[in-house]
Order: C-alpha cells, then sequence, then structure tokens
C-alpha cells in the first residue's frame, strides 16, 4: 500500500504540475495519473488501497467540504434562496429527460434503461466544482452576487436527488415499482442533513468555548482533527440510519463547518479554513487519482460516437435547466453562462456507481458504464478547464476588500494564499 501511495503522489503532483505548465487544470493530470497507474492500464496500484478507494475519496470530500464551509459566508448563502434550490433538481431533471427521450434512438436501449442512464449521468461533480468554488471566494470573484456560493450549495444537493432517482429507476429496471416516499425522502435528507450539521457544529463550538473558559486552550491544529472526527461520524450517521430516515451526511459536514465559523471569531475560521486548505493539497490528489483509477478505459472503446452526440446533447438540456433556474434573478448573461460552464462537469458519482447496473445483471449494465466512463473523460477536463479559463472574464471581481489578506488576483494566488498561510495555531 506504501508504494502504492508514493505512486499517486509523486505520480499524481508531477502530471498535475505538467499540465499546468501547458496551462492545462491540474485535474487532468491527476485523473491521467489515475488511469494509468489503475487496474485496467499498467495496473500498478495495490489492491488493498483499490479496495478502500471509496473511503479515501469520501475522505478527501469531506476536508474540501468543510474548507467550503468554513468559507461561506452565511448571509451570502440566504441572498441565493431560490435559484439554489432550482438548481438542486432541475438541471439533472432536463438531463436524464435528454436520456429518456433520446437514448433509445442514439444508443438503443428501452425508456427505462435509458432512464437508469440519466440518472448515472446527471450528477454535477462536487469534487471538481467545489474546489474551484472555494477559490474563487477566496479570490473574491463572483462574491459580490454569491454566484460560486450557489453553484457550491446546488452541487451539494444536486447529488442527493439524482441517486435517489437511480435507485428508484434501478428498481423499475428490475421489475420493481417506484416508491413515492423515495421522492419524499429528498427534502427531508436535505432538511435533516442541515439541522444535525448545525446542532453538532453548535455543540463543538460550545465545547470550545468552554475549555477555554476553563483555561484549557485547544489549539486550531487540533481543532481540525477534533472536526474531522466529528465529520466522519456525521457521514457514518447516514449510513446507520439508511432504511430508517434519509440523511445527508455531505450536507451535514457543510452545516457544521457553517456552524463552527458562525460561532467562531473571523481569525479564528480564518486560520482553521487554511488549515484545512493545506490538507486539501494532498487530499486533491488521492481524490482525483482514485477517481481516474476507477475509470475502466476498455469500455471507451465500445461507447463510439453516439455516446459522445448522446453525453453533448444532455449538456445541451442541462444547460438550459440551469438558464431557466437563473431566470429573474440579477445575474448578467455572461455570470449565467458561466454557471452553465460550472454545472458541467462530472466524475465522483458517475465512477462510484456507473458500474452498478453491470454487477446487478442489468442488461443495459456494460453501455449505461461504457457511458459514465467516457462522460467523465469529457467533461471533467471541459468542466474544469471552462471554469479556470472564463471566470476572470465572466465574473466582477469584488471590489471593495475589508483586509488586504482576503485579495487575491487569480485562483492560482488564492490557492498560493491557502497554502502558504501563516505557522501559527
Amino acid at each position: 500500500m506504501l508504494t502504492s501511495l508514493a505512486f499517486i503522489f509523486l505520480f499524481g503532483l508531477a502530471m498535475a504540475a505538467l499540465c499546468q505548465k501547458i496551462r492545462l487544470p491540474r485535474i487532468i493530470g491527476m485523473l491521467v495519473t489515475g488511469i494509468l497507474l489503475g487496474p485496467y492500464v499498467f495496473n500498478l496500484l495495490d489492491p488493498s488501497i483499490l479496495s478502500i478507494s471509496s473511503d479515501l475519496r469520501q475522505m478527501a470530500l469531506i476536508i474540501i467540504l468543510l474548507k467550503a464551509g468554513l468559507s461561506l459566508n452565511l448571509a451570502d448563502l440566504k441572498k441565493v434562496g431560490r435559484p439554489a434550490i432550482l438548481m438542486s433538481c432541475l438541471p439533472a431533471s432536463f438531463e436524464i429527460l435528454a436520456f429518456f427521450l433520446f437514448a433509445p434512438m442514439l444508443l438503443g436501449v428501452s425508456h427505462m434503461e435509458a432512464a437508469v442512464m440519466g440518472a448515472v449521468l446527471g450528477a454535477v461533480s462536487p469534487a471538481v466544482v467545489v474546489p474551484r468554488m472555494v477559490q474563487l471566494m477566496d479570490a473574491k470573484y463572483g462574491t459580490e452576487k454569491s454566484i460560486p456560493q450557489l453553484i457550491m450549495a446546488g452541487a451539494s444537493c444536486d447529488d442527493i436527488y439524482v441517486i435517489v432517482l437511480f435507485s428508484t429507476f434501478v428498481r423499475m429496471a428490475q421489475g420493481g415499482s417506484a416508491n413515492v416516499l423515495d421522492f419524499v425522502g429528498i427534502p427531508v435528507s436535505i432538511v435533516l442533513g442541515i439541522a444535525l450539521g448545525a446542532a453538532a457544529g453548535l455543540l463543538l463550538s460550545l465545547f470550545f468555548e468552554t475549555a477555554y473558559a476553563h483555561r484549557h486552550c485547544v489549539r486550531n491544529s487540533m481543532k481540525v482533527i477534533v472536526i474531522l472526527g466529528l465529520s466522519f461520524l456525521l457521514m457514518a450517521v447516514e449510513t446507520w440510519l439508511k432504511g430508517v430516515v434519509p440523511v445527508s451526511g455531505l450536507l451535514a459536514v457543510v452545516s457544521m463547518a457553517c456552524a463552527v465559523k458562525l460561532k467562531s471569531t473571523a481569525f479564528v475560521s480564518k486560520r482553521l479554513s487554511e488549515k484545512f486548505g493545506k490538507l486539501w493539497l494532498a487530499a486533491e490528489v488521492i481524490l482525483f487519482v482514485l477517481v481516474g483509477a476507477a475509470v475502466d478505459i476498455r469500455y471507451t472503446l465500445q461507447a463510439g460516437a453516439a455516446a459522445i452526440l448522446m453525453i453533448l446533447l444532455a449538456l445541451v438540456f442541462r444547460s438550459v435547466g440551469v438558464a431557466l433556474c437563473l431566470l429573474k434573478t440579477r445575474l448578467a448573461k455572461r455570470e449565467r453562462l458561466f454557471c452553465m460552464v460550472a454545472y458541467l462537469p462530472k466524475a465522483t458519482v458517475q465512477a462510484a456507481i456507473g458500474s452498478v447496473p453491470l454487477s446487478m445483471g442489468l442488461s443495459c449494465g456494460p453501455i449505461v458504464l461504457s457511458v459514465a466512463v467516457l462522460a467523465i473523460l469529457i467533461t471533467a477536463p471541459l468542466g474544469a478547464l471552462g471554469i479556470d479559463l472564463t471566470y476572470k472574464r465572466l465574473l466582477q471581481k469584488e471590489k471593495a476588500v475589508p483586509r488586504a489578506e482576503e485579495t487575491g488576483g487569480s485562483l492560482q494566488t488564492a490557492a498560493a494564499t491557502a497554502e502558504t498561510g501563516g505557522n501559527t495555531d
């Protein structure tokens, strides 16, 4: 396993640096590294690390969600309102509709199988989107109109909606029937996740305050470890309550971080955010290399031009859904275009559930996995590159900044700030 971790870090960072040198997003280098190291190309990763790959990816995602929660301005998030709720379901619904209408003609599947495929492909990737939105907030691009917060909130809820639909469609494809309670579970999962996380964050803040009052000052480094441990527990609660009551663990993590920020001083929340930013430097390599390792490149050869056309057509439908979500908002046309671009990338959910129909023995399993793999290879680089190349042109940088250290000229500057923040605890 140690050899595999060495390969992941060294080759992943080397390929990321190479891509950065030629002005491509670092994620592309990491994804390519994972594909090459994975079991379907050179097979250089130990089976033991592949067996816990999903857990490692989840841990990495938790770290960036914690940084996101500590960076969120709750007042800005409150401004977002209706569009964030629509962004969590409408774009995915439009994309699933595109598969339902056109996949039978283009890919030769039934309408029910097309719905399963659409549910697999419908989720935006928080692993690609959230880190970039956090960097945009640090660099103050689009923050005046809360655009990064809008995209991040929508992307966090989008996955819950799509996974519930996926479970329902798979059951129907196996000969079962749709359960109305599954759809009721979507808002219940969101509300309970936010409530659970907020309660955990308030209790955690109370613990830190009580310790300080008794002259047991908890260092920020120790707070990071405690927050991480509690975040893992919140994710475990989702698993424990599965089948009893739906709870979103990821939303609980973000909500807890927001509550901790709310109850902490600006300096403490900034220091915690910086520390999680440093952890993210290692976590992003693990996340994206292992996502790449989950990609079976062989299936892309089976997909063909029809699958590429279907993916692009679905992205058009998805963009229409995003545009409808932003109607009657104060966003300019170029800012709405940026939101469409930011909602393109797919990776994490597709890597996680793309092979499920195949493992369940559904006849559409091979083609679903083929299209999912192809979608990752097309949209993850396309979305990441689109965000990195367009944010300066399409978003307005906030002019009034209270403190000089909060400014940033680019995504790279913001990342460097998080990386080289002070050494005090």
